[in-house]
């Protein structure tokens, strides 16, 4: 056996980081019916490990099973969304407020991931943007230094990017205020006004809460 072959990853892994990359970027968009035997000839591995990572894909809330069939990708429901806003308030208001005073490292770090995001946004890739985006909103939350709120936190984190992709999409004008609302986080913790950043992140985080509620157009 090769150290190449060796090295690579089960093949119910590779297919199940394939399906779920494919969702969470939309390639694979809700409503999209997935075969066993697609996944296996994009994969280039059998059934057998196919079924194995469409049931926890189907476990994770991402795919629905219909034996014989396929799976069916779940669109993003107005609950999902509403539920992961709850939360995401819930935890980032209490990390901004406790952000404050910011430690020179979490402002460096936030400065390189909205510049990342920025650079992202211009090239027009985005799902590297969603992606920066979750990292910038969970860096103040790790700073918090609770490591049970983190996990928390990070539990969201699929669901987030999927949300954030396809929100891009049917609303690309987000984009930009995205981008000016993490500067006005930024400038908030940058400065120490607690109460201003918490009103940000409120603000910032609830918009997707209309959007739940379909009052945005």
């Amino acid at each position: 056996m090769t150290l190449a072959a060796v090295k690579q990853p089960p093949a119910a892994d590779r297919v199940y980081t394939h399906v779920k990359q494919g969702v969470l970027d939309r390639r694979y968009e809700g409503g999209a019916l997935l075969t066993e035997g697609e996944l296996a000839e994009a994969v280039g591995v059998s059934r057998t490990p196919v079924r194995e990572a469409l049931l926890r894909l189907e476990a994770e809330g991402l795919l629905k099973l219909y034996p014989k069939k396929g799976a069916l990708v779940l669109p993003v429901s107005a609950q999902e969304i509403a539920d992961v806003v709850e939360t995401r308030l819930l935890v980032e208001e209490h990390a901004a407020r406790k952000a404050v005073p910011a430690p020179p490292a979490l402002i460096t770090r936030l400065e390189e991931l909205l510049a990342q995001q920025q650079e992202q946004a211009a090239a027009g890739d985005l799902a590297a943007v969603a992606v920066t985006d979750r990292c910038f909103h969970a860096e103040i939350v790790r700073s918090g230094g609770n490591a049970i709120l983190s996990r928390l936190y990070d539990q969201l984190r699929d669901r987030q990017l999927r949300m954030g992709v396809a929100v891009m999409h049917s609303h690309p004008d987000r984009i930009a205020k995205n981008l000016d609302e993490h500067q006005e986080i930024l400038n908030a913790l940058r400065s120490g006004d607690a109460e201003a950043a918490v009103a940000v992140v409120h603000r910032h985080v609830g918009w997707f809460s209309h959007l739940a509620r379909g009052e945005v157009r």
